[in-house]
């Protein structure tokens, strides 16, 4: 094996003054060496793949296991403890036929019909939190005040989860994605997140109200540890991605004059700009697939056992499928975007995070047309300490008319 080929941790460092750019080492292994030897933090060697096709042709290929037991972490600090089997309604660590049924009795929950109804609510939610930010005045941390309560309230509705609760939930969430919290914090953490749900499941089993969890629990078989186990698999998943994208997506948008006015001058432009925000910032680095037997991929042999990561950033930069990658273009073609994945495990809420930002980034700079940073760029503090890039503040001003 050659130098330039010899095992490597999963780049992380970005380049300075680049926020919305992936780690430059994704592009030269990209270019160089699609299908690469990768270190993973607990000494396993596998794979890290780059390309736009190759990724795309891991997620869909059944002979790549998703399996939590099979798997093994690329991030330092993002699992605790060593690979063992998901409890059971942790579908998205499993693979079919167990797969099969979770998503099956899912996937009615998060219909495109479902989420244009929930539109509605979206848009009370969005109007009521630019209300506040317009009284308060300015500045004001964007993500406090807009991009993470947005969300959570929407997921909190959906599962039926008191709107109390969301400031516990939002707390636990960011220590579970934090790659610096400590094993047994994340335990801990994990543990209280599960007998919350379960409380909250049993409440519903006693009193069905008029929402998902007690849709799942009135029309469906699964036990209460299931439903506790995909009531905190929702809830996190429903609020982290979408709140990221949101303040990232202002972020990225007030960093780019030309595209945030080419927005405003046309509301039609809203779906495009949305997919094409998703494809651009690619927040979440990737997943990891195991092989359960020998694959030739990209001309290299993936040994049965070994862990394959798949860069989602690298694919969504990829000059062989998107022209001219690396800008932001809110009108160019982005069909075959890999941001909410491919495959069997295709983000099951993408419907509900794309109505989110459709309503959301739109209202927010018809609202503040004269929005802008409170603070120099270079002082905008980035998440490189969790599992999901983003900001952890985003400091904004507008002139008061």
């Amino acid at each position: 094996m050659s130098e330039s080929t010899a095992p490597a941790p999963l780049p992380a460092a970005r380049k300075a003054g680049c926020p919305f750019d992936p780690p430059e080492d994704l592009a030269r292994l990209r270019k160089d060496h699609p299908i690469s030897p990768l270190a993973y933090p607990d000494g396993h060697i596998g794979w890290l793949v780059t390309s736009h096709a190759l990724v795309r042709a891991v997620l869909a290929d059944p002979r790549f296991s998703h399996r939590a037991d099979l798997t093994h972490s690329p991030l330092s600090g993002a699992r605790t403890g060593a690979p063992r089997p998901a409890p059971p309604g942790i579908f998205t660590s499993m693979d079919p036929p167990e797969h099969t049924r979770y998503r099956r009795l899912l996937t009615g929950q998060f219909t495109v019909r479902r989420m244009r109804r929930l539109t509605g609510r979206i848009h009370e939610i969005t109007a009521e939190h630019l209300d506040a930010m317009e009284r308060q005045g300015p500045p004001v941390d964007l993500m406090e005040a807009f991009a993470l309560p947005i969300p959570s309230l929407v997921i909190c509705e959906l599962l039926g989860v008191p709107t109390t609760e969301r400031a516990g939930f939002q707390s636990s969430m960011s220590k579970l994605m934090s790659l610096e919290v400590s094993t047994d914090e994340k335990i801990a953490t994990f543990g209280t997140l599960q007998a919350f749900m379960l409380d909250l499941v049993l409440a519903k089993r006693a009193e069905p109200a008029d929402d998902l969890l007690s849709d799942l629990i009135t029309g469906t078989d699964l036990t209460d540890e299931e439903l506790t186990n995909i009531g905190g698999v929702l809830m996190g998943a429903g609020f982290e991605t979408t709140a990221n994208m949101l303040s990232l997506g202002a972020y990225a948008l007030l960093s780019h004059p030309d595209q945030l006015a080419a927005l405003r001058a046309d509301t039609g432009l809203t779906d495009k700009a949305v997919e094409e925000l998703l494809r651009y910032l690619s927040i979440i680095p990737g997943t990891v697939r195991a092989a359960l037997e020998d694959v030739e991929l990209g001309g290299q042999l993936v040994r049965a056992g070994q862990s394959v990561m798949v860069s989602i950033p690298a694919a969504n930069r990829d000059p062989e499928h998107f022209a001219d990658p690396d800008t932001l273009d809110l009108h160019r073609p982005t069909a075959g975007h890999v941001a909410f994945g491919h495959g069997i495990h295709q983000c099951l809420g993408q419907q509900l995070a794309r109505v989110e930002m459709q309503v959301g980034i739109p209202a927010l700079f018809a609202r503040f047309p004269t929005l802008r940073l409170a603070v120099p760029p270079e002082e905008v503090p980035l998440r490189t300490d969790m599992m999901i890039y983003g900001v952890h503040r985003l400091p904004v001003t507008w002139d008061k008319g």
